[in-house]
């Protein structure tokens, strides 16, 4: 790494060091606890990498107060999240699916950090797999190919996963459950074509050939879908289509009750706690939620996601956030409206606009 600021180098080496552990935790046979440990170690690095990259850019990733000198914390600077550092670094490009890749993974690692769930493992394996190609082509986009890692990672060996282990844990545990309905329902919050794309979830299907009687042809290839002339595309498909699992969609399986959207929403921004004021002393009463069922109602009529309750046309919705049923004459919200929520009243003074 000759030719980088000490910055810089330092926190490319501990990215590299980081995603090589990632791997090797993922691949050992005895180890249960693949997902858990890959997507820990892999946040580790991919917040080195953006901090290497911000510093290789001369920008410090460091949280700012509003007299606008550095936050510190026991006399240490405050790094940058890799929330915070992917929004910044993908600032004009919001439906990036490495970014959206990403996303799955930062939420879910707190999620899973305390839990030992190897069912896990078939069911994230297309996305844990692209969050690894994104990150070494990232140190190549910013760094050149010399460092990238790909040369030191190898295929490990295969079993044919088991389906029906997953299925069997997920009813056994309702914890684990809430954790497979987080990541269907974010799957289900992006766009088709973000989801088919390779940058998102990577999904291969090995299958077994006759033995070429070469001794220097390789095992295993990568071949991308994208580079596929029309025609092989065309047979890929038809072979995928005899073998793909079929799925039987639930009408509004996608949306959520006003209750769901509050406890999400309030999750998404830290639990925290607002003080209520005493109307005749102007003391703290007390502390409650700081989104609350009634901050939902006042959101939705701020930002118009749909009509008043006694609307005429009440499917005139932004179907984006919010979606009219009108079998069971009622609103369900979309996890873009909880998204949406999150960012807007992060900032303090969007929130404190809703009570002025």
């Amino acid at each position: 790494m000759r030719g980088l600021p000490i910055k810089v180098k330092e926190h490319l080496e501990k990215a590299i060091d980081s995603a090589l552990l990632a791997v090797e935790i993922y691949n050992k046979p005895a180890v249960k606890f693949k997902s858990g440990g890959y997507i820990t170690l892999m946040v580790i690095a991919w917040t080195s990498l953006f901090h290497a990259i911000f510093f290789n850019r001369k920008t410090k990733p460091f949280y700012r107060l509003e007299n606008r000198r550095f936050k510190r914390v026991a006399g240490e600077l405050c790094y940058w999240e890799l929330a915070t550092c992917a929004d910044k670094y993908f600032r004009d490009d919001s439906q990036n699916p490495i970014l959206l890749n990403l996303k799955l993974f930062i939420p879910l690692r707190n999620k899973i950090e305390h839990r030992s769930m190897p069912e896990l493992d078939p069911t994230l394996f297309a996305e844990c797999q692209s969050l690894l190609l994104n990150f070494d082509e990232l140190i190549e986009k910013e760094f050149g190919e010399s460092y990238c890692i790909r040369e030191s990672l190898s295929f490990s060996l295969q079993l044919f996963p088991n389906r029906h282990n997953l299925n069997a844990a997920i009813k056994s545990n309702p914890k684990d459950k809430k954790i497979i309905d987080f990541i269907n329902a974010y799957r289900s919050s992006i766009s088709p074509e973000i989801q088919a794309s390779s940058k998102y979830a990577f999904k291969a299907y090995l299958i077994q050939v006759a033995n070429h009687n070469s001794k220097d042809a390789l095992p295993i290839q990568f071949i991308h879908f994208d580079k596929l002339n029309n025609p092989e595309k065309e047979e890929l498909q038809k072979f995928v289509t005899m073998i793909k699992y079929k799925s039987i969609p639930t009408a509004h399986s996608n949306l959520y009750k006003p209750t769901e959207i509050v406890k999400r929403v309030q999750e998404g921004l830290g639990n925290k706690k607002v003080d209520v004021l005493n109307p005749f002393n102007g003391k703290v009463q007390k502390q409650r939620d700081k989104f609350t069922m009634g901050t939902h109602t006042i959101c939705w009529k701020k930002y118009e996601v749909r009509p008043e309750n006694d609307s005429t046309s009440p499917e005139l919705t932004k179907s984006q956030y919010c979606i009219y049923d009108k079998l069971n004459k009622n609103y369900g919200y979309t996890l873009d409206w909880v998204h949406f929520l999150v960012e807007k009243l992060s900032d303090e003074n969007e929130y404190d606009s809703l009570y002025k």
